[in-house]
């Protein structure tokens, strides 16, 4: 089936950024002059996606507001004659539109695995993109797309990976590489959860990103119907992964492209700074500075 809808799971505090994130959702702070999660709608957007789910959490109606239409504000810049500003305004509201943006509340146990089976209730049986608010990728082919065209030659979950560092591989799902096909598609057998690094068993690591399919959620429905006999008690996507990886193929996509993990203090920083070097008017600024 075709991809068309895709989930932003934002109920998170955004702990790691506090207390910067006390009163503004993480998803909201700024990378550029975008919001971060502006930058993860515009490339569901650019992927062909026409059904984004955002699951929130109280607190979180700052990004509504963002992405709502606000035809008083744009007709008061054209008449104040800030077209330029106007036009921005206008956009943001137009992605909304674009993207068929629905909010959901997240309910039931801990875990990055209830948000998706939360919006699948909504979406229906259909595989669908997964994507984190606070990644930010520039990719000459959006990371969306990439998992895409991987879907589309396989049939079969999808998740993105990027080649890990020497080291850090207790930082990652580091994914069980069964076969190295084209393109940088690799066919997995599961992931193995921050190991040591002797431990580790593949150069790779599994980052913001997941073609979902129906047989993830429905073992995402198992762990939620069982989650009082898990073992933390919480329901994740790795698990309904190396449950479903056991009995049926799995893939894992190397993405092209550069990734800024903004819920971490120090890649947001990073995040900024190379965002302002990119910008035709600040960055000659910055780098006189730097220089």
């Amino acid at each position: 089936m075709k991809i068309r809808k895709a989930v932003i799971p934002a109920a998170g505090i955004g702990s790691r950024l506090l207390p910067l994130t006390k009163a503004t959702p993480k998803e909201m702070l700024p990378v550029g002059d975008k919001p971060v999660i502006e930058h993860t709608v515009r490339e569901l957007v650019a992927s062909g996606i026409t059904d984004i789910t955002i699951v929130v959490s109280s607190g979180k109606s700052l990004i509504q507001d963002h992405f709502r239409p606000n035809p008083a504000l744009v007709a008061q810049l054209r008449a104040d004659g800030k077209s330029a500003y106007a036009d921005a305004v206008e956009e943001v509201g137009e992605l909304s539109r674009e993207g068929h943006i629905t909010y959901l509340d997240q309910h039931g146990p801990y875990g990055n695995g209830t948000p998706v089976l939360n919006a699948a209730r909504h979406l229906g049986d259909e595989p669908m993109l997964v994507l984190w608010p606070d990644d930010v990728f520039v990719a000459e082919v959006p990371r969306a797309q990439q998992l895409i065209t991987a879907y589309e030659s396989t049939g079969c979950p999808v998740l993105a990976l990027l080649p890990m560092a020497p080291g850090e591989s207790q930082r990652y799902g580091v994914p069980v590489v069964r076969e190295d096909l084209d393109e940088g598609l690799l066919r997995i057998s599961g992931l193995m959860e921050k190991p040591k690094p002797e431990d580790a068993p593949s150069a790779f690591a599994a980052i913001g990103g997941y073609v979902v399919t129906p047989g993830i959620i429905d073992e995402l429905r198992t762990q939620t119907e069982n989650w009082y006999t898990h073992q933390t008690g919480e329901v994740y996507l790795t698990d309904a992964i190396n449950n479903y990886a056991a009995e049926h193929a799995v893939y894992g996509q190397v993405i092209q492209g550069r990734w800024y993990d903004t819920g971490n203090p120090a890649d947001y920083l990073v995040a900024q700074f190379a965002s302002a070097l990119a910008h035709p008017e600040y960055g000659p600024l910055l780098r006189q500075l730097v220089d």
